[in-house]
């Protein structure tokens, strides 16, 4: 029992002073607590303690708050009920307001957060009000809602469909202009299904395989962007731009993209160019007409002296030679023509630039008055992807406007090829260009040169230094179109009568350009086979089975396809080959053919023509012909058509 009473008041005073040391913590915490704090009676709700905080919040002192209820106070009056409140309590023990609207002593605006519970407090029960200013954060989310409202409205406006994705290709944001230009169906959009909206818009492009390589290419490079096309099965172009999305430190969170439909766009340029095409060719007209005369009169001349000399086989041969080379070039002077003239989009190729550039000069030179020296200094270079005809008519535009510099005047004109390596520094200076290996084409003039302001606007389209009536224009803005279109770059340096150069830069392919080697082999003859030429032309008639027939053929020539067609229904299996001219009246070949493949589904035929815009090598296959053979055809061409016609390789 004694020693009950030394233990007894030893924990006593031990659990006092713990009680102390916890009272003393708590109200070190009251006191330095960041948030509003009440202490309430739990009966009448009035409050008892006020920590120094929400005094300075408010404005009110600890005596004017203390003794009230929260509802008494100005600030809470309106918001908070002191009965509703002591009933929340008494049913659910807190109360939780997450917004209250306040306005405190000096009239200031703000928001807090209100939460109330009911604790014990040693042998009572008290009401604790924490009071949490959130104000700024209000002020915050308001801003981000009114910036993500502003942005929402601008993507949901925009003429560009617009997608956000994050590091690893989640969408975080897509707006509606993106859906309908992808053709995208409701459902899925409404399913929110982002693998299969990804796989619809793959199956609408072209060439689905190329698309998803860039999407890998570009995740693999995530600090990689540009802008490159898109072309969709249904014929729509968009420009596709992308980039990476980083925050202001630089950290990558994911990558925007955007796709602009750009197909009227692309249609007015290529109608631009052909325009422009139109109006150089009408510039062409006199050059032309020069050179075929020039070749008329070689062919006329030489056919005199052949006739003269016939006596004299040697001279003869020599006159019939000089007449070949004659229609030869003709014949090369009427290819560039419709090259240069040629429609539509034109698949680009690896070719030989200095190759093209060479042909095309030959063209140009029959248009160039003959004061106007033009020199050339081509190295060869690697092969580049372009389009033959596009380079026919850089040169053509970069050429005529050289001349048009020089006119009434003598001057130069120089084309100059090199290998050029591009480096990071010069392509910071020609942002069109990035660092690695280019074919630098140069086009200079020594004509009158252009001042800085004219230089500015050479390449907008309209904009001409030509009088009325003799440019459009359009020359220049085509030619930086199709650098462009070769993803290549262009710039230009002139300055008052010093003249012009033009530096253009074409990208190297890894891939050898294709050369044709002349052949030197004999002429495949035949071993007597029946062939029926058919041409409404009686000269072109004879002349064809003329060659055949020198070739060791059989030849029978109609100038009528009705008359071919009946020969054929009588024989059915008398002609080992069928060649038709494709234009003719009464029936093309075309027709002719197609009648003698129903009588004689094996027949071997071949369509000839001069031009056509409708018939090409791809279409003459599906309609079951051998070949297509374009006119003039030699007898080399013409003996090579014909025994692969008869004897198919494989």
């Amino acid at each position: 029992m004694g020693e009950e009473n030394k233990i007894g008041p030893g924990g006593g005073a031990q659990a006092e002073q713990a009680l102390r040391i916890s009272e003393l913590s708590y109200r070190r915490l009251f006191e330095a607590a960041q948030d509003g704090i009440l202490i309430l009676d739990v009966d009448t709700g009035r409050i008892t303690d006020v920590n120094p905080f929400l005094i300075k919040l408010l404005g009110f002192s600890h005596e004017e708050m203390v003794g009230q209820t929260v509802g008494e106070l100005s600030p809470f009056k309106d918001v908070v009920s002191n009965q509703a409140m002591l009933e929340r309590l008494q049913k659910d023990g807190y109360v939780r307001y997450e917004n209250l609207p306040l306005q405190t002593r000096d009239g200031r605006h703000i928001a807090v957060e209100f939460v109330s519970n009911v604790y014990q407090a040693g042998a009572e029960k008290v009401i604790q009000c924490n009071i949490r200013d959130i104000t700024r954060r209000k002020l915050a989310e308001a801003e981000l809602l009114w910036k993500t409202t502003l942005l929402e409205a601008q993507l949901d406006s925009s003429i560009d469909g617009i997608l956000v994705v994050d590091c690893l290709g989640k969408q975080l944001l897509q707006n509606q202009r993106l859906a309908e230009m992808w053709k995208i169906p409701a459902a899925i959009v409404a399913a929110k299904d982002e693998a299969a909206q990804l796989a619809f818009a793959i199956s609408q492009t072209k060439h689905p395989q190329q698309f998803s390589e860039r999407i890998d290419h570009l995740y693999a490079h995530p600090d990689e962007a540009g802008h490159d096309e898109v072309e969709l099965v249904d014929g729509t172009i968009l420009d596709r731009y992308t980039a990476p999305v980083r925050d202001k430190a630089g950290k990558h969170y994911g990558r925007i993209w955007s796709f602009r439909d750009i197909t009227e766009r692309r249609k007015l340029e290529l109608q631009v160019q052909q325009a422009q095409k139109m109006e150089s060719i009408g510039q062409l007209a006199g050059g032309i007409a020069h050179d075929f005369n020039n070749i008329l009169s070689a062919i006329v001349g030489n056919l005199y002296l052949a006739k003269a000399d016939i006596a004299d086989p040697a001279a003869a041969v020599s006159h019939l030679e000089e007449i070949s080379l004659a229609a030869q070039r003709a014949t090369e002077l009427v290819n560039q023509i419709l090259t240069f003239s040629r429609q539509g989009k034109q698949d680009r190729v690896p070719i030989k630039l200095n190759h093209v550039v060479i042909e095309a000069l030959k063209l140009l030179r029959a248009s160039v008055p003959a004061s106007i020296r033009i020199q050339t200094e081509l190295t060869e270079t690697p092969a580049v992807l372009a389009n033959a005809g596009a380079i026919h008519q850089l040169i053509m535009n970069l050429g005529t406007n050289a001349w048009h510099a020089m006119r009434d005047q003598q001057g130069e004109l120089k084309v100059e090829m090199c290998m050029m390596e591009v480096d990071e520094d010069f392509a910071k200076t020609h942002p069109d260009l990035h660092a690695g290996r280019y074919v630098q084409l140069s086009v200079s003039d020594t004509g009158s040169g252009m001042d800085p302001m004219t230089l500015k606007r050479i390449f907008d389209p309209f904009f001409t230094t030509k009088p009325v009536g003799q440019g459009t224009g359009l020359g220049l803005a085509v030619v930086h179109g199709i650098m462009k279109s070769h993803d290549g770059g262009i710039w230009v340096y002139s300055q008052p009568g010093e003249g012009t150069t033009f530096h253009l830069y074409f990208p190297v392919i890894e891939t050898e350009a294709v050369i044709h080697a002349v052949e030197t082999k004999p002429i495949p003859r035949g071993n007597g086979e029946r062939i029926l030429f058919v041409d409404d032309e009686v000269m072109l008639a004879s002349l064809g089975k003329r060659v055949l027939e020198l070739l060791g053929y059989h030849v029978t020539a109609k100038t009528s396809p009705l008359e071919a067609l009946a020969a054929v229904r009588a024989e059915p299996d008398a002609f080992a080959l069928v060649i038709t001219d494709l234009t003719m009246p009464g029936m093309d070949g075309g027709r002719l053919g197609s009648q003698l493949l129903l009588i004689r589904p094996e027949l071997p035929i071949i369509i000839t023509t001069g031009y056509s815009r409708s018939m090409t090598a791809e279409l003459a296959a599906e309609l079951g012909f051998r070949q297509l053979l374009h006119k003039p055809s030699t007898a080399r061409t013409l003996g090579e058509a014909v025994h692969n016609a008869l004897h198919p390789p494989g």
